[in-house]
Order: structure tokens, then C-alpha cells, then sequence
């Protein structure tokens, strides 16, 4: 009898709780440890705390810390082009989805791969004599653990530990994470986010947050998005457990300012992906909405189409949606000019040869010739620009 229910003998639902709670631990694992600490450094980890998230990985994802972050390195290095390890926009929503851990598996075999993106990764005694010697030890390990505790059903609880870092990190957030959802940064990746509940997945789910800003320990950008993961950062740091290097930038607004000055420039340069999601909510929907109420039903239809080419990257527009673009700013003026100011906006911090004096002249040509053009919603969003600062208002 204790072959067949183990030490541990539950209810149904206690199993589906054990199941929970010990695949949950895993994705705090992945999330906090491979990914936010080690991969980004956004976060330092007190070494017991990051010791346990190693083993525990051992245990669970026969998973090597190296091989992780080099991996994913590699994947923002390259993102969406043939070298990136998982992008579904090369090789397809199925081959990513449903494959995802076969991916993993081929690119950690890339020998340059781990000696290019797999620096700072830990590298002392028992990474080389158990971890990485033993890797598969661990999972048996697990097995055995789970066979004692909870008898035969414990095989079944061993087999969804197995699988659930496999499809959802490996299958679910590289492949949805790169193919659908909705975004609310115009990052030159396809990234998305999946759900505003980073919660099943510990906030991986926030995938376009953390790409547009790759180094932030905190992927919510929203109050009404949740990231799970940072809770426990923040639960962490309050102990001494763990310490927060970086978060993403906020607009800061001083509405005393006279004039844009060199710290509207770096204010405006550091957030520059909010200052175009913001010119996408606050200009370009606005103005759709103006020219969509008189326009006729086959305009309306082109606007409604073309709405999202006027804010998303050239790099992610393909021929038909290039030729969808033409043809809207083409028939419709006042788009046109909501287009050309996004630009050109965008072209005063790429520009990398510039000085902080020509940006600075730059920025204050925008918003003169912005204000000029009489389309309110642009008038406002280039007088709201002035406000912006890095300092605390």
C-alpha cells in the first residue's frame, strides 16, 4: 500500500495543489533566477536564495544556467532574424509552439553560442562536478522524490513537472510571445504581450513590456497589469533576500517648465518608448477617429486597415503593408502629417553622430513646426513634450 500511495496520501484537489505549487516554484525559478538575475542582472539574489533556484532547476529542467542565458541572449541579440534561436516569425507558430524545447535543446549544442552570450554565468565546483556533469541526475532525482511522497500518481506529477517549463516558457512565451497578443511598446521586435495577468507564468506573460526594456526587473508597465514575478522581487528585497538594480523609465512631468531644455532632450531620448506609445494613444488614435467620422465607407475601411502601419516599425511592415501605408497617407492628409511627425520625432534619437545642442534644436523645431500644422491632438502632444524632465517634478 505504501508502493501504491506513497508517504503522502491526499484528496484530489491536494494533488492538483501539489502539482501547482511545485510547478509554480519552477517558473519562480526560471523568471527570477535564469532570466531577471542572471540573464539581465536586474536584480542581485542573496546566494541562498539563488543556490536553491539552481538546484531546484536541477531537479526539475535538467536546465544549465549557461546554457539558459546564452540562449536567451542570443534571442534578444538576434531577435526575429535567422540566427534568433525561437522567433515563430521565422520559423513558424507551430515549429516554436510545439517544438520550442527541440530548439533549445539544438542551440545549446552551438558551441559559439555559449562562449558568445554565455559570460558571468556560474562557474565554480558544483556547476562543474554536479550540475552540468550529472544533468539529467537531478530529474531522476525528482522522479524518485515524487515516487516516495506520493506513490504511483506521483509518476504523473513528475511527468507535468517535466513538461511545464518545456511548453510554456520554451512553447508558449517564445512562440505566442512573438506572434500574438496586444503591445504596448513599438519595439523593432515582433514581441507581444500575451495577457495583462503575468500570473501562470510569473509574469513572462508581459513579453512586450520586457522587451522594450530588456534590463528592468519589473515587466508590468500598467496598473492593471500584474507581474507575479516582482511581487516576489519586491517580497525578497523587503527580507534582505534580494536587491533591485534596475526598473524601466517613467515620464516625469513638471508642468512649471518654461521651455524645453537639455533635460527635456534626455528625458525625451531615455523615454522614448513611452513618448511613442503615448503619441500613438494620444495623436494618431485621435486623429483616426476625427478622419474616420467623415470619411466615406471605403476610406473608412483603408483607416481601419492602415490604423497600426502609422506607429509600427518599417522593420515589421512587409510589402503588402507597405503598399497599404502608401495608399492611406496617400488619399488621407491629416494622417499623412500624423506620420511624418512620428518620424520625425523617431529621427532626432536615432540620429547617433548628433550633439545634445543640435537634439536639443532639433526638438524645439518639432514642436514649432508641430504646433503649427493646427491639428489639435498634435498641437497638445507637442506642448505636453515641454513638460518632461528626469528630475522629480
Amino acid at each position: 500500500m505504501l508502493i501504491i500511495h506513497g508517504l503522502l496520501q491526499l484528496p484530489w484537489w491536494g494533488y492538483v495543489l501539489v502539482i501547482l505549487g511545485l510547478t509554480h516554484i519552477t517558473v519562480a525559478a526560471v523568471t527570477l533566477y535564469l532570466h531577471r538575475h542572471q540573464a539581465h542582472h536586474a536584480i542581485d539574489l542573496h546566494p541562498v536564495i539563488s543556490h536553491f533556484f539552481r538546484f531546484w532547476l536541477w531537479l526539475t529542467t535538467a536546465m544549465i544556467t549557461r546554457e539558459w542565458v546564452a540562449i536567451h541572449r542570443k534571442h534578444h541579440a538576434r531577435v526575429e532574424t535567422k540566427d534568433d534561436p525561437h522567433s515563430p516569425q521565422t520559423r513558424g507558430i507551430a515549429k516554436v509552439l510545439f517544438e520550442g524545447a527541440e530548439l533549445y535543446k539544438q542551440e545549446a549544442l552551438n558551441k559559439d553560442t555559449l562562449r558568445s552570450f554565455g559570460h558571468e554565468t556560474p562557474d565554480d565546483w558544483i556547476e562543474h562536478n554536479l550540475y552540468t556533469r550529472y544533468r539529467d541526475f537531478g530529474i531522476v532525482l525528482m522522479l524518485l522524490i515524487d515516487f516516495v511522497l506520493f506513490g504511483f500518481i506521483g509518476i504523473t506529477i513528475w511527468a507535468v513537472q517535466m513538461g511545464w517549463i518545456p511548453f510554456f516558457a520554451a512553447g508558449v512565451i517564445n512562440g505566442i510571445g512573438h506572434w500574438g497578443g496586444y503591445r504596448n511598446f513599438e519595439s523593432p521586435d515582433a514581441s507581444t504581450n500575451i495577457v495583462p495577468w503575468g500570473i501562470l507564468i510569473g509574469g513572462e506573460e508581459l513579453h512586450n513590456n520586457h522587451h522594450a526594456f530588456a534590463s528592468s526587473a519589473k515587466f508590468s508597465s500598467h496598473w492593471w497589469e500584474i507581474d507575479l514575478g516582482w511581487s516576489y522581487i519586491r517580497f525578497l528585497n523587503f527580507l534582505g533576500l534580494a536587491r533591485i538594480k534596475k526598473i524601466a523609465p517613467k515620464l516625469l512631468v513638471d508642468q512649471q517648465k518654461p521651455e524645453i531644455d537639455l533635460d527635456t532632450v534626455r528625458a525625451v531620448i531615455t523615454n522614448r518608448l513611452h513618448i511613442m506609445s503615448r503619441y500613438a494613444r494620444v495623436v494618431v488614435t485621435r486623429v483616426y477617429r476625427e478622419e474616420k467620422s467623415k470619411a466615406n465607407i471605403a476610406t473608412r475601411k483603408l483607416l481601419k486597415r492602415g490604423k497600426q502601419l502609422i506607429i509600427r516599425p518599417a522593420t515589421r511592415m512587409d510589402a503588402k503593408a507597405r503598399i497599404m501605408l502608401e495608399e492611406l497617407l496617400r488619399q488621407n492628409r491629416a494622417m499623412q502629417i500624423v506620420y511624418d511627425f512620428g518620424q520625425r520625432l523617431q529621427a532626432i534619437w536615432t540620429e547617433k553622430t548628433a550633439t545634445q545642442e543640435s537634439l536639443l534644436n532639433s526638438l524645439r523645431e518639432w514642436c514649432e513646426e508641430a504646433e503649427a500644422t493646427g491639428i489639435e491632438a498634435l498641437q497638445e502632444f507637442a506642448r505636453s513634450l515641454r513638460t518632461y524632465t528626469l528630475q522629480p517634478a
